[in-house]
């Protein structure tokens, strides 16, 4: 199976196709940009959806559910919100179908024009702040703490499965506060919330920061963001929390009573992560082999194979292991399936990134022991059965502390400060990576820079501290240095 997988070395963009292919992940559908979530796939966005979807109520956030579709004027309403989003809505404009007359098949009924043009959910907040208007009236009714488990379309031109595709599926926080302090703590309480997520579910080390002002969410007054680096040295944009001000509200006309009896408007947050986090998990873990996925997240953890076939013996093994591990809450499977050799299932559970393999064969219920392999370092060991309970157990959490130690250690090599705009470029190219650079902080400096060397402001690193220096384009002075980087 892994002869079917182009190297990493050889070309990195094909050997992501092949992962999300062959691992069972996605695919491509019939309609254009648009992907199918195979089982695999699904469930590894199911445990990722369930773990945040825990943290969330755990911080006293709830669900909730708004249509799909959005009245085109409520995007005129909020005009950068709009300009961010014009280029990427998909219309509709009529309701229904008819049999063309000289038949030609199925065509749109000409009659049947909608009097308002509706746009299909490219991000909900301007339907979200409609509803808001009537819910919110007084003090008493703040804070609105709510998210909501979806999908988007926003039409791509240049797609790539999990990455960058025209639907996909994501959550959306939406909260509304009584002041603008308690809307920046949520704000940054959500990004610490995704933070936390990335690296102790996913493995993933993460960079905590705020976007430049080119680089925000349309209609916010700031962006918070987590930067990962993936292992062909680029970036990708693994979740953001937005502050949104007073937008929503004064372009929606949202106001409430204080406990002062005076009238004042709303402060807003919004804030989302989506199945792009799959693409991220694979980037930042999986090899030539295939998928390596993290224990906690892994759909599957554990899979016995016997060895040579299945054998009432080998069975009765199997159940007791079965037993030990579900009841540590661990996730197992017995394969039985005779129609493949072992060597064939060793490939196949490989690809799919099952973080542990157990071999066991009729040679090793004599010895009482039973074959373990790991996935990340392909390691392997025999165990006793007496205590294969407690080995599997401190294996996984082996596994996740170390697949996330390895990928910190590479993140953390490939990050380079540099001084000048030669150096900046020879990092990029040569490197490739997170650039810590000075910028004069104007937009148009910005963009030059992306211009020249196709590498984006990322963020201003949360940990980040005061630095006088020169712009590493201009020369004019800064203060602070900038994070950079090409990115997905």
């Amino acid at each position: 199976m892994a002869k079917e997988i182009t190297s990493r070395s050889e070309d990195y963009s094909q050997w992501y196709n092949d992962l999300v292919r062959k691992g069972g992940l996605a695919d491509h559908s019939a309609v254009k940009g648009c992907m199918i979530i195979k089982p695999h796939g699904y469930a590894i966005w199911e445990n990722m959806r369930d773990q945040l979807d825990k943290m969330f109520k755990e911080t006293g956030h709830v669900n909730a559910y708004f249509p799909l579709f959005i009245p085109k004027s409520f995007l005129s309403k909020e005009a950068a919100h709009v300009e961010g989003f014009a280029k990427e809505c998909a219309v509709i404009t009529h309701y229904r179908l008819m049999n063309d007359p000289n038949g030609g098949g199925v065509i749109v009924d000409p009659s049947a024009k909608l009097e308002e043009e509706l746009i299909v959910r490219p991000t909900s907040e301007t339907i979200i702040w409609d509803a808001y208007k009537d819910w919110i009236k007084s003090y008493r009714d703040l804070p609105i703490l709510i998210n909501q488990w979806a999908n988007v379309v926003r039409w791509e031109m240049r797609t790539r499965l999990f990455l960058r595709t025209t639907e996909f599926l994501w959550q959306e926080g939406h909260t509304a506060h009584a002041t603008a302090e308690e809307a920046v703590i949520e704000t940054r309480q959500m990004l610490d919330i995704y933070a936390t997520f990335a690296e102790e579910f996913m493995a993933m080390p993460v960079i905590k920061g705020v976007k430049t002002a080119n680089e925000r969410f349309a209609g916010a007054e700031d962006t918070y963001t987590i930067e990962a680096l993936m292992q062909d040295g680029k970036a990708l944009q693994a979740g953001t929390s937005h502050f949104l001000g007073q937008n929503f509200a004064k372009a929606f006309d949202v106001k409430f009573m204080t406990e002062h009896n005076t009238e004042e408007l709303v402060w807003a947050t919004s804030w989302g992560v989506s199945t792009r986090l799959i693409g991220g998990l694979i980037m930042t873990h999986s090899d030539d082999e295939g998928l390596i996925l993290p224990p906690k997240l892994a759909p599957l953890q554990v899979v016995i194979v016997p060895i040579p076939k299945p054998t009432p013996e080998l069975a009765d093994a199997a159940d007791k292991i079965i037993k030990d591990l579900k009841g540590r809450g661990i996730s197992v499977k017995y394969d039985t399936d005779e129609r493949n050799r072992p060597g064939f299932k060793f490939a196949e559970y490989e690809m799919k990134g099952i973080p542990v393999r157990l071999g066991l064969g009729m040679r090793d219920l004599e010895q009482n022991q039973v074959e373990v392999a790991r996935r990340d370092t392909k390691e392997k060991t025999s165990v006793s059965l007496d205590g294969i309970g407690d080995y599997v157990e401190n294996l996984l959490a082996d596994i996740q502390s170390s697949m996330f130690e390895k990928a910190k250690k590479y993140r953390d090599e490939m990050i380079t400060s540099v001084d000048d705009f030669d150096e900046f470029q020879r990092v990029l190219d040569e490197k490739g990576g997170f650039v810590l650079a000075h910028w004069d902080g104007t937009v148009e400096t910005e963009k030059r820079i992306k211009e020249l060397s196709k590498a984006t402001a990322r963020c201003i690193p949360l940990d980040s501290k005061p630095e006088a220096g020169k712009c590493v384009l201009t020369g004019e002075p800064s203060t602070q240095r900038v994070l950079f980087a090409r990115a997905y």
